[in-house]
């Protein structure tokens, strides 16, 4: 069966739109606090009362939903532990920590306000399996899950957890070896607007680093507007005029980093992986000498790695696989080119501020500004489009697309990729194309996104 609720991060859509409905959040927080109970996520312990953590970004539909999911909670007779705007790996970190039963993340991450979306974390703080998530949708659209709801004294309670911030700063300056600091450094951060805008400012000033502060100001329409991750430009035009170090700009949930180097130039997503698998080695802290990337990765990143031995393990888009190849290799580092960064020495998720620490950390051992330190990696000429689609026909009945994309894939032979696939949380297709020639790969993409936008048209009509 397939999941029709959940996508490759959780549920996400338009708020007060199916499927991101207040009745929707509601039946998933039965659910959830339904296999909390019986232990499906972590076995239970005896005398052992089951509460779960509900964190959120700082959309202004978080507040229908964070109270939905924990009215479905407390129906089943969990306690739900809200601890207000938090990064996603924040509320992972926290449910961990305080030996939760759950976490819940109420955020659509990079998405514009508009959106908004609901992921969860078990116990350990490692996302749901996709099995689990059937399982939790098969609950939901069950009519009987209300039958399985206690009464009385048996309810759950709902109580905010107000030093969460807190909890997470001391964690995240952990990252940094111990009695070294950030002094003398001067620091951009770009916050979205969104999750990240208390914690990331706080990390930086306590640990001695001068902060200029971009995205700081959330007020509940303003999340990835023109600020964070996704828009660059305003980072990088911050850290020519400060004449910073270094500047870091985070998505509104603030588990994606992007990079800006001392000569305002943003660093690649790929330069971020490859400098991180190599400092690690160099330390011998890179277990097995591999990494996990997904396939949207430059094969740059593989040339550049092979030169020092390093092996790389490559999954399926999306930062849940990456975690999941890595715990199933026993390795500790892997990430994805959009700007994930997983570190599982330090966190059971993608964390901009774990990379962001574990960058600065490169920097004040090597002695280098990361201008220097980010030239070992060369990336393929690459075409990424993201393009708009009427429906999601799957590629094996769309027989001209294939033969297209096949043909492709041969001119190119070992000195390039061809990738196709469709979004999992947006109606758009995805085509990448490298190569050794910019113009060539450029004009591959272009006409395989028309010949397929052509043939679903077709199908339409």
């Amino acid at each position: 069966m397939k999941r029709k609720l959940f996508g490759t991060d959780g549920i996400r859509g338009k708020a007060n739109h199916f499927p991101m409905t207040a009745d929707v959040a509601l039946k998933l927080g039965q659910a959830l606090g339904h296999v909390v109970k019986k232990g499906a996520l972590g076995r239970p312990k005896p005398g052992h009362r089951q509460r779960i953590v509900i964190g959120k970004d700082t959309r202004l539909s978080c507040y229908v939903f964070e109270q939905a999911v924990a009215a479905g909670i407390c129906s089943m007779g969990v306690d739900a532990m809200m601890v207000g705007p938090l990064p996603t790996p924040g509320i992972a970190f926290v449910a961990n920590s305080m030996r939760a039963d759950a976490g819940v993340v109420i955020s659509a991450s990079h998405n514009s306000f508009e959106d908004n979306g609901i992921k969860i974390f078990a116990q350990d703080g490692f996302k749901l399996s996709d099995a689990m998530e059937l399982e939790l949708e098969t609950l939901m659209l069950d009519d009987r899950l209300g039958e399985k709801t206690p009464d009385g004294s048996e309810l759950g309670r709902a109580y905010r957890i107000d030093d969460a911030v807190g909890r997470y700063v001391v964690f995240l300056k952990s990252v940094l070896p111990a009695r070294a600091t950030l002094d003398g450094l001067r620091i951009v951060v770009d916050c979205a607007n969104g999750a990240g805008y208390k914690v990331a400012p706080l990390v930086f000033s306590e640990l001695g680093a001068e902060v200029i502060r971009v995205g700081t100001d959330p007020n509940g329409t303003n999340i990835n507007d023109g600020v964070g991750s996704l828009f660059p430009e305003k980072l990088k035009k911050a850290v020519k005029e400060a004449r910073a170090d270094v500047g870091f700009a985070l998505d509104g949930d603030a588990d994606r980093l992007v990079v800006c180097d001392d000569q305002g130039n943003v660093l690649d997503g790929d330069a971020l992986l490859a400098m991180c698998a190599l400092d690690l080695k160099s330390r011998h802290q890179l277990p097995q000498n591999t990494m996990v990337t997904t396939v949207m990765s430059n094969i740059g990143l593989d040339q550049c790695l092979a030169k020092e031995g390093i092996n790389v393990v490559r999954t399926q888009v999306g930062d849940r696989y990456v975690v999941e190849a890595m715990r199933e290799k026993s390795l500790s580092f892997g990430g994805e080119a959009s700007g994930h960064l997983i570190f599982l020495d330090h966190a059971t998720t993608g964390d901009g501020m774990v990379a962001a620490m574990s960058i600065l950390a490169m920097m004040t051992r090597e002695e280098r500004p990361l201008s220097e330190l980010q030239t070992v990696y060369e990336a393929f000429p690459q075409e990424l489009l993201s393009v708009p689609v009427p429906q999601k026909i799957p590629l094996k009945d769309l027989p001209e697309v294939k033969s297209l994309i096949t043909a492709i894939e041969q001119k190119h032979g070992e000195d390039g990729r061809v990738l196709v696939r469709y979004s999992g949380t947006e109606m758009k297709v995805r085509v990448m194309v490298e190569g050794k020639n910019e113009e060539e790969v450029a004009e591959d993409a272009n006409t395989i996104a028309q010949e397929l936008l052509s043939a679903l048209e077709a199908h339409i009509s």
